[in-house]
C-alpha cells in the first residue's frame, strides 16, 4: 500500500516539475520578448502565475519534504 502511494505521488510530482519547467521557460521566453517589444505572452503567465505556477512550486516543494519523510520513517520502522 504504502510502495503503491509513493508511486503515485512520484508521478505527480514528476508531471508537477514539467509544468514548473514549462512555466520557467515561458517566463524566459516572454520577459526576452517583452524587452524586444514582440509579445510572446508576458500577461497570459503574470495573470497564471498565483493561481497556477505559484502553487505549483508549493505543491513540488510540499511532495518532495513528504516524500523524505516518509522515507525517513519507513527507514526508522524497518531498521528496528
Amino acid at each position: 500500500m504504502k510502495e503503491q502511494i509513493l508511486i503515485w505521488l512520484n508521478r505527480f510530482l514528476m508531471a508537477d516539475v514539467f509544468l514548473v519547467l514549462f512555466g520557467f521557460f515561458w517566463f524566459a521566453i516572454a520577459v526576452i520578448g517583452r524587452y524586444l517589444n514582440i509579445p510572446l505572452g508576458f500577461d497570459l503567465w503574470y495573470r497564471l502565475w498565483i493561481p497556477v505556477f505559484n502553487p505549483a512550486i508549493g505543491i513540488l516543494f510540499l511532495g518532495a519534504f513528504a516524500t523524505w519523510a516518509i522515507n525517513k520513517i519507513s527507514r526508522t520502522f524497518s531498521s528496528e
